[in-house]
């Protein structure tokens, strides 16, 4: 994927992110995740019913980058069950740290491959994976 067509898909991403807002809806679990060292402050609302995410919700502050990742990930989760979002995870994560990974599970988050360039922007590209693991937890 060239970098022209990466930059588009994160700033669609950015300017028209999906199921951004809340709901207030007790059958949800919410988490909050932040990055210290910038403005990036999201919540995040998952709804997981037998073992499938039927929904993620978003809303908070974020760059382009926590913003656009955030998105991506919903549209990359929104019908998986656990184990796959599990492992969809485990193989985003070692995209992001420069390890060996398997590039047909990360779908549309391969625009990330190269954020390794910028070491600052890893966290914003994690920051809504981190907070899915706090819901995985609290599950």
């Amino acid at each position: 994927m060239n970098d022209d067509l990466k930059r588009n898909i994160i700033l669609d991403h950015y300017y028209n992110p999906l199921h951004k807002g809340l709901v207030n809806d007790d059958s949800y679990i919410k988490v909050n995740v932040n990055n210290e060292s910038c403005i990036d402050n999201i919540d995040l609302m998952v709804k997981i019913e037998d073992n499938v995410i039927s929904d993620i919700r978003f809303d908070g502050e974020a760059c382009a980058i926590s913003t656009s990742a955030t998105s991506i990930m919903i549209k990359m989760l929104l019908g998986k069950t656990i184990e796959e979002t599990l492992q969809i995870l485990k193989e985003y994560e070692k995209m992001i740290n420069e390890e060996i990974y398997n590039a047909d599970i990360i779908d549309e988050a391969i625009v990330y491959n190269d954020i390794y360039k910028q070491p600052n922007r890893k966290k914003c590209a994690l920051l809504p994976w981190r907070g899915l693991k706090k819901v995985l937890k609290e599950k």
